[in-house]
Parts: structure tokens; sequence; C-alpha cells
């Protein structure tokens, strides 16, 4: 499981990203401070740092600088209010591996963080398998029987983990809390409804209805 550290002094911003992480099998730590970003950035006991540059008591990009003086290579990816193109190249030039403008899309931000973790483990694979379906992690498409099948990121983000528990029931409540976050209503169709997408792009067949429980990947 891995563990980022969300270093934002906005409560309401944190403890949106926090709950869509934890959500999603992550283990969120929040601090609010630069001082503590940078204590808490040098145990090495974290994977990924969330960092917004307009910290108080130490910005983010001193924040930055001094994980890369001290060795750190822990992924980085800075979330600001800040757009021009002078933060960002100041960003990615000061070490950085990649950057993010708010407001931004909670999916968009799930996409990034699990392809910086991807570059960190060499050893993890970048194509999931399962019978002739396969899923590009890198390309973020399906390939069916040699042919790419491309896939919004939603239904994404639905295959992925369909294709990381095959042949297990994935109950709706379950797969809209990891794909959809805690903004939505438990009650709603929406995972049905990317389900028949999926059904339709990669194969009815694939997807088994397991009545009262949910779906599995067959």
């Amino acid at each position: 499981m891995s563990r980022v550290l969300i270093a934002e002094d906005e409560e309401r911003i944190a403890s949106f990203i926090a709950k869509g992480l934890r959500a999603n099998g992550f283990t969120p730590t929040v601090v609010g401070d630069g001082r503590s970003a940078l204590e808490h950035g040098l145990t090495g006991e974290f994977d990924l740092l969330l960092l917004d540059l307009g910290l108080p008591l130490l910005d983010g990009f001193s924040v930055l600088g001094r994980l890369r003086t001290a060795g750190s290579t822990m992924p980085v990816v800075i979330l600001t209010a800040r757009s021009s193109v002078q933060d960002t190249v100041a960003g990615l030039e000061g070490g950085a591996d990649d950057y993010l403008s708010k407001p931004f899309r909670f999916e968009e931000l799930l996409a990034r963080i699990r392809l910086r973790l991807r570059e960190d483990r060499t050893g993890e694979p970048t194509t999931l398998r399962w019978g002739s379906l396969a899923l590009d992690l890198r390309a973020r498409c399906a390939v069916v029987d040699g042919k790419v099948v491309p896939l919004t990121a939603r239904e994404f983000m639905l295959a992925e983990t369909f294709l990381r528990n095959g042949g297990q029931v994935l109950s709706r409540e379950l797969l809209l809390s990891r794909i959809w976050g805690f903004d939505f209503d438990p009650t709603s169709n929406v995972v049905d409804v990317y389900v028949r997408y999926l059904r339709r792009k990669l194969g009815a067949e694939r997807f088994e209805t397991v009545r009262g429980a949910g779906y599995r990947l067959v």
C-alpha cells in the first residue's frame, strides 16, 4: 500500500484528496506547512509527495529544493493555484516530477500519482492481461485481440480495477468508492452505466453480473 504525503494548507482540499486516495487504496498523511512537509519528507517513509507551493513557514519551492539537496528521490507532484509558465518551469527544473494546477479533477490527479509511482518501481509491469484482453498502463488504452481500443479516464480506471482483481466479485459500492470517490451518491447507477460502456468496447461476455453482489471479470 503506497504512502502519500499531502502538503496542503487548505483543509478542504487536503481532506478531499486524502479521502479520495484512501478510497483508492493509498495511505495518505496530511501536513499543513512547509516545515512539517520537509520533516516528514526527509524520513524516507513516503512513496510520493503532493506539494502545494503556497505553504506557510516554508514555501513549496524551498521544501522541494531542500529535499533534493538532501538526496531524496521521492516522486513529487506539485499542486498549486499558480499556473504561469515561469512557475511550471521553476517547479520542474527544481526537481518536481509533475505539476498540476488547481482546480483539478481527482481522476487526473490519481492517474498522475499512479504513473509516478510506476516509474519509481522498476519491476512493476506496464501491461495487465486477462485472456485476450490487455491494458497498457502507459498508453492508457486497452488492446482486445490485438486491436487498440481507446478508453476514457473513468473507463480506464474501471477496467484497471477489474484486471487487477480478475475473477473476483467486485461490489457496486467498492467500484463506486474506488473510481468515483466519496462525492458520489451510493444509490447512483453510474457503475452499471460504465460497465455497459466496457462491455460495448471490450466484449460483453467478459463482464459477468453476479446477482445481488456486483460484477466479475471472467
